[in-house]
C-alpha cells in the first residue's frame, strides 16, 4: 500500500488497494454521495483546476470511508480510492520514518529529508488495478529499493522482504529478486509532484510491472525475512506473486 481498499472461475479478487487500502468503517452520508454525484454531472472533470480539488475532496473523503462508496465515485484522474482501516494519521519531514530491518547487517532509520536526498529514479509505466481499472503513462520517481538493501547488507540466508505501513494494517511482500529489480522503488514523487497523503504519501512502495495492490501505500517498514510473507490481500485470496496480465485469473496487457 487503504477506504475498503479480475476475473475468471476462480474467486474475484476483492477491490484494489491502491487507491486501495480498505476495510470497516462508519458508512458515507447520504448527503456526501448525492452531492459529490451532483458536482460530477456539473462537468467537473472538464476544468483541470478543479478536478485536482475534486480529487482532494475524494482522497480525503476515502480515508474517512473504508465501505468504499467513494471509490465508485469518478474523479478525473482515473485512480480509485480505497483503505483498509478506518483512518489513516498524516505524517510529514517532522514524523515520517523508514526502517531497514530483519536480516541485514546494518539496521536503517530514514527520515523523509534522508530519502529526498538520496539519488533518484523515475518510471512511466501504466498503472494497472486487479479489478480493471488502468492509469495510462503515470511517471513515479523515488529511491530504487535496491539501493536501500545494499546500504543496509542483506545476509546470506534472505531470500524475500516482508513491507509494513503505517496505516497500522496493511502489508505486502516481494521476493529478494523481485525487489531488486530496477522498476522497483520506494516512491516520493507520482505524476511530478510529492505523493499526496490520498495516494500513499509522503512514501509509498512502486512495483511497476505487478498489479497495483503490491505498491503499499504509506509505507514504513521494509524487513528482510527468510521466506515470502503473503500480505493484506494475499491472505484474502489474491496472488503472491501479481504480476500484471499473469495472475489473479486476469489477462490485461503487461506494463512493462
Amino acid at each position: 500500500m487503504s477506504p475498503a481498499p479480475a476475473a475468471e472461475p476462480a474467486p474475484q479478487p476483492p477491490p484494489d488497494p491502491d487507491h486501495d487500502p480498505d476495510g470497516q468503517g462508519a458508512p458515507i452520508g447520504r448527503r456526501l454521495v448525492l452531492g459529490t454525484v451532483g458536482i460530477g454531472a456539473a462537468g467537473l472533470v472538464t476544468a483541470p483546476y478543479l478536478q485536482r480539488g475534486f480529487e482532494v475532496f475524494l482522497g480525503a473523503a476515502s480515508t474517512k470511508d473504508p465501505t468504499g462508496l467513494t471509490g465508485l465515485l469518478p474523479n478525473g484522474g482515473g485512480f480509485r480510492y480505497y483503505s483498509v482501516t478506518a483512518s489513516v494519521p498524516e505524517r510529514g519531514p517532522e514524523n515520517y520514518r523508514l526502517t531497514v530491518d530483519g536480516l541485514v547487517d546494518r539496521p536503517m532509520t530514514y527520515t523523509l529529508d534522508a530519502l529526498r536526498a538520496l539519488p533518484q529514479t523515475r518510471v512511466v509505466r501504466d498503472v494497472q488495478c486487479v479489478t480493471g481499472w488502468r492509469v495510462p503513462g503515470t511517471p513515479f520517481e523515488g529511491v530504487p529499493l535496491t539501493r536501500l538493501l545494499d546500504a543496509a547488507g542483506v545476509r546470506p540466508e534472505a531470500r524475500a522482504i516482508r513491507f509494513s505501513c503505517f496505516d497500522g494494517t496493511y502489508t505486502e511482500s516481494l521476493t529478494l529478486p523481485q525487489a531488486r529489480r530496477d522498476d522497483v522503488m520506494v516512491a516520493l514523487r507520482m505524476q511530478d509532484k510529492p505523493l499526496s497523503h490520498s495516494h500513499g504519501g509522503p512514501v509509498r512502495l512502486y512495483v511497476a510491472p505487478m498489479y497495483f495492490y503490491k505498491s503499499a501505500k504509506w509505507l514504513s517498514g521494509i524487513t528482510v525475512t527468510r521466506d515470502v510473507e503473503p500480505g493484506y490481500w494475499e491472505d484474502l485470496g489474491y496472488d503472491v506473486d501479481a504480476w500484471v496480465g499473469r495472475s489473479n485469473g486476469r489477462d490485461d496487457a503487461p506494463t512493462v
